[in-house]
């Protein structure tokens, strides 16, 4: 394993020249440590914290120190309000209990929080001084774009779910409350905002929020309760902006795959709209009580041949429909079938159950089976094995905690 593939060339020569002569100190470095008294003040009373969850023991960690004290350095200068941006470390040998509440499964990870919440996408690009300290500059910058005109929202993307607040004006708590989930919902929604005399028009009886759904013909949705709520305001454009079925890419197949449930996933063409539409409405109509045991995902069928290939199918056999479990992928019979009452739940189900596993070994389940006959119902076969699980961390950027896997 190369050191240079963790720490680029000439951030490796200043970071080796330090260690070999030994006038590595923290420097300016604020990074605050966090244990189980401090932990949800600072977290909560911050803007922004990056918090690196590392064990001493772990070279990777080791690597990355120098790098993230160096970067706070960066981060400091130039958003010197200590709320604002925060960096701070947890050791996980010691704070066990902390590493337990945030699921930590790897050394080093980089969690990032807003105002106390944990965001889904922990930091996952280069482990860089550079690169962390333009991820942070990114994480500032405001994620509500202003309307000067009402007519610009005739011009919008209707490929992209969009949040449209109409306010009084930006100094007042409905506006305040607005940013708050516009900041943590960042990444999955666009979200603008009109003011004053230009918003007037839309708020009929004061401030309000509308829903705009992907697709030119479908309809705005109004959020209906109170705007300084931070909790029903999350909740109900958190439901809004992230699609029950997602898409999985190779940019964000390793944090779906941390997640640590199964994958129930439709390959489909990418122009094929109609299926994955279907599919949709499939697993809202029957599978919505499964959501959190099970991933609902769609992948493009040219981007992920070797999964197909891997259940003996090519891009022209999509759509198709199939389970992977990280132990092995099982496929749905038949995606025309998906409109049978009931039966994309049962197969979901009968994963859980342990019957698809149960099966691929052994055969069907004998159900009428007459004595003397059991013997011949055996038949062995072999499930392919999970295709998605190459998607987990790599080992030569974390030091991975097999146990907790």
């Amino acid at each position: 394993m190369k050191l240079s593939s963790i720490i680029p060339v000439p951030e490796l020569h200043y970071f080796t020249l330090l260690l070999v002569t030994g006038l590595y100190t923290p420097g300016r470095g604020e990074i605050t440590s966090l244990d189980t008294g401090n932990i949800d003040d600072i977290l909560n009373n911050a803007g922004v914290a990056l918090v690196n969850f590392y064990a001493d023991w772990c070279r990777f960690s080791q690597m990355l120190h120098p790098i993230f004290e160096e970067a706070s350095n960066i981060a400091r200068e130039e958003f010197p309000d200590t709320t604002q941006v925060v960096f701070a470390r947890v050791d996980c040998d010691q704070h066990s209990d902390i590493a337990q509440r945030y699921r930590i499964s790897k050394y080093p990870t980089l969690k990032m929080f807003r105002n106390g919440m944990m965001m889904k996408r922990e930091y996952r690009g280069q482990r860089s001084v550079t690169a962390i300290a333009d991820f942070i500059r990114q994480q500032k910058v405001d994620p509500i774009k202003a309307i000067e005109n009402l007519e610009e929202l005739s011009t919008i993307d209707r490929t992209r779910r969009t949040i449209i607040g109409y306010f009084e004006k930006r100094d007042s708590d409905n506006y305040h409350t607005y940013e708050k989930v516009a900041n943590i919902l960042r990444d999955d929604c666009v979200f603008l905002a009109a003011f004053g005399e230009v918003s007037k028009p839309e708020r009929f009886s004061g401030d309000n929020i509308i829903y705009r759904p992907m697709g030119e013909n479908a309809p705005d949705m109004v959020y209906m309760g109170a705007l300084t709520n931070f909790d029903l305001s999350y909740a109900w454009t958190q439901d809004k902006c992230v699609p029950l079925v997602r898409e999985i890419t190779f940019e964000n197949g390793e944090e779906l795959t941390e997640e640590g449930i199964p994958f129930l996933i439709l390959f489909h063409q990418k122009d094929d709209t109609d299926s994955l539409e279907k599919f949709q409405q499939e697993v809202a109509r029957q599978l919505i009580s499964e959501k959190g045991s099970i991933n609902f995902l769609h992948a493009d069928c040219e981007k992920f041949r070797h999964p197909l290939l891997h259940i003996q199918k090519t891009p022209a056999d999509c759509p198709v429909i199939a389970i992977d479990s990280f132990r092995h992928m099982y496929v749905f019979p038949e995606f025309s079938d998906i409109a049978v009452p009931g039966k994309l739940r049962q197969f979901v189900l009968d994963l859980h159950s342990g019957k698809l596993h149960r099966e691929f070994h052994h055969g069907p389940d004998p159900t009428d089976s007459t004595p003397g006959q059991e013997e011949n119902i055996e038949v062995a076969s072999n499930p392919p094995e999970s295709s998605f699980q190459k998607l987990a961390p790599s080992e030569s950027r974390y030091t991975i905690l097999r146990d907790e896997l």
